[in-house]
């Protein structure tokens, strides 16, 4: 008898020790998971920190090396600019305008009462200055102004009509850095506008002179010296 009790003693002491070896192990293989849990945790965090810090920093650096300030000067541009500005104010002479013909315009009336009341829409590519010298010698105005929504919408119904893509109107970049500003060409208040998305200084744009997108409507930068359809007003 005394030798079963003291075999049901020894057995139990045995299994009493297994069990807390098990539980150790088992709260060991616990507390390294969780460690593991928490390094991922830490790390994403760390991530999801690190990207909120620097999205908007890597946005603002991608805008200013695409321009988007607007006070870098483009080579181009400055090149452009002396140009104009050292050339006489048509570089076209008597002999080398030749008007439009008919079957290359499309002409529309403003609204009434206004100073610019004629418009024409010009198949035939011309650079910025050719255009405007079309524009002068063979009607007596200038690249388009455009001053409203209305005129804006009849430029581009007109564009459509001859099928281009894109026209010249009247507007050009003066000035450098923090100065630069548009005007018209003819002299009047820049009082409308109708750029498209990202113009005129965001995004990668260049080019002093002024493009109407016959799809839409949209003004963009453009270079002067590509060749384009154009509108005048008279």
């Amino acid at each position: 008898m005394k030798l079963l009790l003291l075999l049901a003693l020894l057995v139990g002491a045995v299994s009493t020790r297994h069990l807390k070896v098990d539980t150790s192990s088992l709260q060991s293989l616990q507390g390294e998971e969780s460690l593991a849990q928490d390094g991922e945790t830490a790390e994403g965090a760390t991530r999801e920190a690190a990207s909120g810090v620097l999205m908007p920093l890597r946005e603002e650096v991608e805008e200013e090396m695409e321009g988007g300030s607007g006070s870098e000067d483009d080579p181009e541009e400055e090149e452009e600019e002396k140009e104009m500005e050292s050339s006489s104010e048509l570089d076209m002479g008597p002999e080398d305008v030749q008007c439009p013909k008919e079957e290359d315009i499309v002409k529309f009336e403003g609204s009434p009462g206004c100073k610019i009341c004629r418009y024409v829409v010009l198949s035939v590519p011309k650079t910025f200055k050719q255009a405007q010298s079309v524009c002068q010698r063979c009607f007596r105005g200038n690249l388009a102004s455009i001053h409203s929504y209305n005129i804006n919408l009849q430029v581009q119904r007109s564009s459509r009509i001859l099928n281009v893509a894109q026209v010249w109107i009247g507007g050009q970049l003066r000035g450098k850095g923090h100065h630069k500003h548009f005007h018209w060409v003819d002299g009047t208040l820049w009082n409308f506008w109708y750029w498209a998305a990202g113009q005129p200084w965001r995004g990668n744009n260049s080019g002093r002179c002024v493009t109407l997108c016959a799809r839409g409507g949209h003004w963009r930068r453009s270079h002067c010296g590509v060749r384009r359809a154009f509108s005048c007003s008279y």
